[in-house]
């Protein structure tokens, strides 16, 4: 069964914790290691064995091994299924009783893998992992969600990259099949194609600049989509706009796709789990009587469940109980 980041992350610790390995399995540019980083952040310091190029493994750094020994550490053992039979006899030692070559690892060190084999093996050149070797691992494979990119990268890409995925998530990953040496965007490609764009200042509009590294990056059609995205920008409100009562005409001109994507936006900067001033309250009832009645219940939704019921209740009864009203049609219909 596959499982998505947010399970993952929840579950994975307690097998850590018991000083079992972790084996992740999933496609390309996922987002396997960085979710490694992560856990890898809460525990304490990361080390790790480099991805595998060819038939040549380097230890990088030299003395990894030895500083898992002497250390609490998390060891990262990264395209684990395209190392020599040597290195794999050497990792199996490593996770059936926790040493190497006569050397124990720290009681608290952790060992995490990724690979790419698993479901989606085919599509790539691994070796397999048999039975006895995948008896040593607890395997996860994972299937990430487009909710799962989202939360991330609300903290690690510029707004634009953000809300072009949120509104076209067709365009975040590959899924169908794969032609040779077509270029396709993933999780990864995305945050590196948002990297060098700001760098390179290029992420305050379309511009031939933009869509030839978007091209080189994550493929012709999503950057096609991405200079078209780019260009009605001007278009996109933000939440801060919104609550402060600005851009209320672009926001009525939103078809239902574009207001669910505002509510998306809303939902990811967790505005409504903290207490709402009377006029950001206003001014979001204010954008919730205009809305189509289906985006309008999935606002009520997001502000119900943020769990801050002093905000249900002033929004209900916001500008003269005209949200309470609305609700009341929209049930009613």
């Amino acid at each position: 069964m596959s499982v998505d980041f947010k399970t993952f992350v929840k579950l994975a610790p307690a097998v850590s914790a018991a000083r079992f390995p972790v084996l992740l399995r999933g496609r390309h540019g996922v987002g396997k290691s960085q979710v490694v980083y992560q856990l890898a952040a809460n525990m304490g310091d990361l080390v790790g064995l480099p991805s595998v190029d060819g038939n040549r493994t380097t230890f990088n750094p030299p003395d990894w091994f030895k500083e898992s020994c002497e250390e609490a550490v998390c060891l990262f053992l990264d395209e684990v299924d395209r190392a020599t039979l040597e290195v794999r006899q050497g990792i199996f030692e490593l996770t059936d009783s926790r040493k190497l070559n006569g050397h124990q690892l720290h009681p608290d060190t952790v060992v995490f893998a990724a690979i790419n084999g698993g479901e989606h093996g085919e599509q790539y050149q691994v070796n397999e992992m048999d039975p006895a070797e995948l008896d040593r691992w607890s395997v996860w494979d994972i299937e990430p969600t487009v909710e799962d990119w989202l939360s991330w990268g609300k903290d690690n890409v510029d707004g634009l990259i953000w809300d072009f995925i949120n509104q076209n998530r067709n365009h975040l990953e590959h899924k169908g099949e794969i032609e040779p040496n077509k270029r396709y965007p993933s999780r990864r490609s995305w945050h590196r194609l948002n990297d060098v764009l700001d760098g390179a200042g290029l992420l305050e509009s379309a511009s031939p600049a933009m869509f030839s590294l978007a091209q080189s990056f994550v493929g012709f059609e999503a950057a096609v989509a991405l200079n078209d995205y780019a260009q009605n920008y001007d278009r996109v409100v933000t939440v801060d706009q919104l609550l402060n009562g600005e851009r209320v005409d672009a926001l009525a001109a939103f078809s239902l796709n574009e207001h669910c994507a505002m509510i998306e936006k809303i939902d990811a900067e967790e505005v409504c789990k903290s207490d709402l001033s009377d006029n950001h309250v206003n001014n979001l009832a204010a954008y919730f009587v205009t809305m189509p009645s289906e985006a309008a219940m999935k606002l009520w939704t997001v502000i119900s469940m943020a769990g801050v019921q002093e905000n249900v209740v002033k929004f209900h009864s916001a500008n003269k109980g005209e949200v309470g009203s609305h609700l009341s049609k929209i049930l009613g219909a």
